[in-house]
């Protein structure tokens, strides 16, 4: 293996500049060719590349976003599209791919590499940390923690005015990120999309919780678990306290990445590139029990990961 290429593809998370750089040193030290194709899948299918040097990744690891950039390709949802990608690489001579990227950004790594058999390694970066294969993703505790800085701050105008605040995060089909921020910061509720949930109880408990001293609460909920503000007349109808709905948005992607999330792209990135040098299949890098792993990139593909249901009864324990 002589000439490897690399993309960011899917929605942005904070550490994938960092990865960038682990994977462009650590493969130059190995003495391989970076090309870095621009835009994800829709800059490879276009031919957009740069090249990747030392001084190309210098001075971004604290970066936000992707050097790269990224962009959503529904043309790798297609066999032509595919094909096309295909060729590409084997036009510029590419070896092997890594992509960083989420759940369907290695989808579509696996039908490349299945159409072209070029070694495709995925790096997992994904706020939602949905991806099987993986306990963590990078960018995923940056975006907690952003999401529970801003939390933190509302819990301070929710006492001083006795509110209910209804804090809508990232998770249109996972609740990763609302689990671990309503843990994190005492939320009173937590809704997400993988376990139903009864209002009436909810405002039941609300109320139980004013008898027992509490004059303000906080509803940690992701964006896939209803209609904030919909539930927000609700409570408010039934119980008939304040009820204000705060949605935290596109600021959990963006941001200086955290420690974890800068090593754990430097832990993956390198991991990547020995992967792709020793392997000639599709594969991922992942976390599990405080180590670096490496999965068949189908096997990926084919599960789905559940949230951790001990920490939704624990975080529902220690709100009373």
């Amino acid at each position: 293996m002589k000439r490897i290429a690399i993309n960011t593809a899917g929605g942005d998370a904070p550490g994938m500049n960092a990865c960038l750089r682990a994977v462009v040193r650590s493969a130059i030290y190995y003495g391989l060719e970076v090309v870095g194709f621009e835009e994800g899948y829709w800059g490879l299918i276009k031919d957009k590349k740069r090249r990747m040097d030392l001084r190309s990744v210098s001075g971004i690891i604290s970066w936000g976003g992707t050097v790269l950039k990224t962009k959503r390709c529904e043309q790798m949802k297609t066999k032509k599209g595919i094909q096309k990608a295909g060729e590409v690489l084997k036009r510029n001579r590419i070896d092997g791919l890594i992509t960083i990227g989420g759940d369907g950004s290695f989808k579509g790594g696996m039908e490349l590499y299945r159409a072209s058999r070029i070694p495709i390694v995925g790096i997992p970066a994904s706020i939602d940390n949905d991806i099987p294969g993986t306990e963590d993703t990078i960018g995923f505790d940056t975006a907690v923690n952003t999401a529970l800085e801003s939390i933190q701050k509302i819990r301070d105008t929710a006492s001083s005015h006795d509110r209910i605040f209804i804090i809508e995060v990232m998770g249109r089909e996972r609740g990763f990120i609302a689990l671990a921020v309503g843990l994190a910061s005492g939320a009173e509720i937590i809704l997400v999309p993988e376990v139903r949930y009864n209002l009436s109880k909810i405002s039941q408990e609300l109320e139980q919780g004013r008898k027992t001293g509490k004059k303000s609460s906080i509803i940690v909920m992701a964006e896939g678990a209803g209609a904030a503000y919909a539930i927000a007349h609700q409570i408010r109808d039934v119980t008939g306290y304040e009820v204000r709905v705060s949605v935290v948005g596109y600021i959990q992607r963006g941001g200086s990445p955290t420690a974890r999330s800068v090593n754990l792209a430097n832990l993956f990135g390198h991991q990547a590139v020995k992967t792709l040098m020793r392997a000639r299949s599709a594969r991922m890098v992942g976390w599990e029990k405080g180590e670096v792993v490496v999965h068949p990139l189908d096997y990926v593909t084919r599960q789905k990961k559940e949230i951790d249901r001990n920490l939704y009864r624990l975080a529902h324990i220690l709100a009373i």
